[in-house]
């Protein structure tokens, strides 16, 4: 912020803002001033936000730009300010109000060693001082600030905390836990293959067989974040301004689970001024897109590219935003439109609905957004004695040592903390070659089915992940198989 104060029409005029959000911080600007009795100049003071060629819009400028007039006009001593980078929203009181965005600005300040300090609202505090390499001071109004160019610092404290280390389990995190899912063996055994493996879930079923119920708990058997990641989530969060007062560093995996209503924007990002939509704040974590037909066409297909690339990108007229999107999608869709089901069927509660109309409704979901979904299976209603029986099934804690088991194995062949699902094509040719009895099923079924290239792709990223499960080597023809049975929209073309 660069401030110049000289003789001329009494006024304050802020470059490199859009007008209308320049006279709102002028605006705050001199009521604050009044409230407190700080002289503001009577003459001609122009700021200038650099550089002026980025639009800066936001209340986060207000707290510099009161201070940079201040000590413009000789009213404050800024030596004891140099080094220090500031953020805050004016309230008319003088309060110093949180604001979006806190942690990716103090991770700029520190990789470009452009500041030493960061001075934030008290709520931004926690946040702040997740980077440790800087000097945060939480301030709560701008007589705090003034305290600190006096040698004052007051209610102003220094953070250079360790941020808390995380936390580890579902009983730690409180998730749900799958020992509280009774029978629904298959199920189980699907979402922890998709959990090994970081692959997309579709569970297809009547209402109440469960499929909510398991999709709420795969952050439970999933691997905890570490700090890359978490300070990835973080990050995401804070410019969505999602975070909550007082919170620090994201320490579980998200779970996003939007309603059907929302629209394109809301789902990927967007806006007038773009933010983050609920692919980015799943980041690390699981989206779940309950009755999936229901999304608006628009939405589903604009999810091909963040499933496909990792990211999104957002363009308006002079921006464009790339947000991360590494997610793990999760749906759940009934069998028909009644939600009966010809599985679920029976001589007094049949299913009316035609094959047409079941076409029609399967549909909605676009055949490119199905080819991305690894996983595709059929969830049978509970059976009165698995929902009677009272035995608890396994609990997530142990589903979730062999995923870890899994991922490593992944990890150890590919580098970094990538998933099978990540695999590229040299990558499948490598780790996934086939005996001769698994390429003739893998042979049979595409020819029976008509899968797709992307399709036999994904059950041969499949096939690699139900052996890691298994410790062997290589995929078998015992991995392709259940690796098959798993595109059970495939296996009933006349359904879509």
């Amino acid at each position: 912020t660069e401030v110049s104060i000289r003789r001329g029409t009494p006024m304050i005029q802020i470059l490199g803002m859009p007008a209308s959000d320049a006279r709102q911080v002028t605006e705050r600007i001199r009521a604050v001033a009044s409230f407190l009795d700080l002289h503001v100049p009577g003459l001609r003071i122009t700021v200038n936000l650099a550089p002026a060629d980025i639009r800066k819009r936001g209340s986060s400028f207000d707290l510099p730009i009161l201070i940079g007039i201040l000590a413009a006009a000789g009213r404050l001593d800024a030596s004891r300010l140099g080094g220090f980078a500031m953020v805050g929203e004016l309230g008319l009181d003088g309060s110093v109000r949180p604001v979006r965005g806190v942690l990716p600005i103090a991770l700029h300040l520190a990789q470009s060693g452009c500041a030493t300090g960061l001075i934030v609202p008290l709520e931004n505090e926690p946040e702040a001082r997740i980077v440790t390499e800087l000097n945060v001071l939480g301030v709560s109004d701008v007589g705090d600030v003034l305290g600190i160019a006096a040698g004052r610092p007051g209610r102003a404290r220094d953070s250079k905390a360790q941020p808390p280390e995380v936390r580890r389990g579902p009983a730690a995190t409180g998730e749900l836990d799958l020992a509280d899912v009774c029978g629904m063996g298959p199920a189980k055994r699907a979402l922890e293959v998709a959990a090994a493996g970081g692959h997309n879930l579709l569970l297809r079923g009547p209402p109440g067989c469960g499929k909510t119920m398991l999709a709420r708990r795969l952050p439970s058997i999933l691997p905890c974040m570490g700090r890359a990641a978490a300070l990835e989530t973080t990050v995401v969060h804070s410019v969505a301004g999602r975070l909550a007062p007082d919170s620090g560093l994201i320490q579980v995996r998200p779970f996003r689970a939007p309603h059907h209503g929302i629209t394109a924007a809301g789902l990927v990002g967007g806006g007038a001024i773009p933010r983050p939509g609920e692919v980015s704040l799943a980041h690390h974590g699981v989206l779940f897109l309950d009755e999936l037909p229901e999304f608006r066409s628009r939405a589903l297909d604009c999810l091909r590219q963040p499933l496909e690339e990792g990211t999104v990108t957002v363009v308006r007229s002079g921006i464009s935003v790339t947000y991360p999107a590494r997610f793990q999608l999760v749906a759940a869709m009934n069998t028909c439109p009644c939600g009966v089901g010809r599985t679920a069927a029976s001589a007094s509660n049949e299913c009316e609905c035609g094959p047409g109309r079941i076409r029609r409704y399967v549909s909605r979901v676009s055949g490119p957004l199905l080819d991305r979904i690894d996983i595709q299976l059929d969830v049978p209603a509970a059976k009165w004695r698995e929902l009677s029986g009272g035995r608890p099934g396994e609990a997530s804690q142990s589903v979730r040592e062999r995923v870890i088991s899994a991922r490593r194995r992944a990890a150890h062949r590919l580098g970094g903390d990538r998933c099978n699902a990540d695999m590229r094509i040299p990558e499948l040719r490598a780790h996934c070659r086939l005996d001769r009895a698994g390429e003739d099923l893998l042979r049979t079924a595409i020819q029976r089915l008509g899968l797709s290239a992307r399709a036999f792709h994904r059950v041969l990223k499949l096939s690699r992940t139900i052996a890691d499960l298994s410790g062997a080597e290589f995929p078998t023809e015992e991995h392709v198989a259940e690796a098959v049975q798993y595109r059970s929209l495939d296996r009933q073309p006349q359904m879509v």
